[in-house]
């Protein structure tokens, strides 16, 4: 059987954070945890404000002062957008419930049998998200009561940005300040340009050409960020670009069959251009007329792939004289994702007790 729990019953948060609760996860030394954006449990108002609170209150996301951004975020947009944002979630939700919250435990179930493979009972694989359930700080706690030492934490954003990664680091390091007796921690920053990695988008991307046929265009669209983040420091569009030059080239297209932009911005000051909507529909009007897109900022399909581009994107190119754009899933839990992300922990265990080169070598063979 395998080890992975999703985590989500607050019942499970009882009791001293450094104590074991079953003495048999005494021999569980090693987690992993991964950890994704998260998503509100309803596709209702009522449950995407709390949502949309957590997500939006966070300064690493808007880091506007406080003075200033509280009066707008509780007066205003938490006012508006829940039900707005509620129509959107419930155009994508399934009868499983949210699509991200789904398809990220459906990857965390295949990543611990994949591990438990390559090394039987020596990872605990867990899931939590950064907003909403099963946060972060309680996850750890329990993994800490059930005998886990040696942590190695995994955000399932390939690219690096203070907005995402960075907010889990500042979610790890509250459960640490919490514990009286921390595990021993590693993280992983991001993946963006692993070889594993790209290989696994590309033949994901060739197999779905193979089934759908090729469109005229290959549009890549990332997550976007204010672009003073990026004056500040912020790695996120050099690595968003790496990984489009890497998928260029391994993919074999020329540098104007493959085009890069970035989605979901808000608010009125300048963001990562060029934006998704605008390209759509310029493409368009250029006379593109059969359009692929796929999102490798994602590592699961969500709100942004699935509504934001499937739906409202494809409106918009129909609209400028498109005739089709075809949205190219997420990767989820497609062997090659779990492969390269088994073989990424992996490496990133080595030196803890129990992990040598063997155990990547292993990882990196096929199943």
């Amino acid at each position: 059987m395998p080890h992975y729990f999703p985590m989500s019953d607050p019942t499970h948060y009882t009791g001293h954070a450094g104590a074991l609760s079953d003495p048999a996860a005494a021999a569980i030394q090693t987690g992993l945890l991964l950890v994704n954006l998260g998503t509100p449990e309803a596709p209702t108002a009522a449950a995407v404000r709390p949502y949309l609170a957590e997500f939006l209150g966070d300064p690493r996301v808007i880091d506007y002062p406080r003075w200033l951004w509280w009066p707008i975020l509780h007066g205003v947009i938490l006012r508006v957008r829940p039900r707005r944002s509620a129509q959107a979630y419930a155009r994508i939700w399934t009868p499983q419930g949210s699509p991200l919250r789904v398809g990220s435990e459906a990857l965390a179930a295949a990543l611990q049998n994949a591990l438990d493979r390559r090394r039987p009972g020596a990872v605990r694989v867990a899931l939590a998200m950064r907003y909403g359930q099963p946060a972060v700080v309680p996850t750890i706690e329990r993994l800490v009561r059930e005998g886990v030492r040696r942590l190695l934490v995994l955000p399932l954003y390939p690219q690096y940005s203070a907005t995402s990664t960075g907010s889990v680091l500042d979610a790890v390091a509250a459960a640490m300040q919490r514990l009286r007796w921390p595990p021993e921690l590693r993280t992983i920053n991001d993946y963006h340009d692993d070889p594993a990695h790209i290989e696994a988008l590309a033949g994901h991307i060739e197999r779905w050409w193979q089934r759908h046929g090729r469109g005229e265009k290959l549009l890549l669209s990332f997550h976007g960020i204010p672009e003073r983040y990026v004056r500040a420091g912020d790695p996120y569009r050099d690595q968003c670009l790496a990984t489009a030059r890497r998928l260029r080239e391994r993919l074999g297209l020329a540098e104007d069959a493959l085009v890069l932009s970035f989605q979901s911005r808000v608010g009125r000051e300048p963001w990562l251009s060029p934006y998704t909507d605008a390209t759509v529909r310029a493409l368009a009007a250029r006379g593109v007329r059969r359009l692929d897109v796929a999102c490798p900022g994602f590592a699961v399909d969500c709100l942004e792939t699935l509504e934001e581009i499937a739906m409202q994107n494809r409106e918009f190119f129909l609209e400028a004289g498109g005739e089709d754009l075809r949205y190219i899933p997420a990767l989820n839990d497609d062997p090659a994702q779990v492969d390269q992300l088994c073989a990424l922990a992996l490496r990133h265990l080595q030196g803890w007790p129990g992990f040598d080169g063997r155990a990547v070598r292993s990882a990196e063979a096929p199943a």
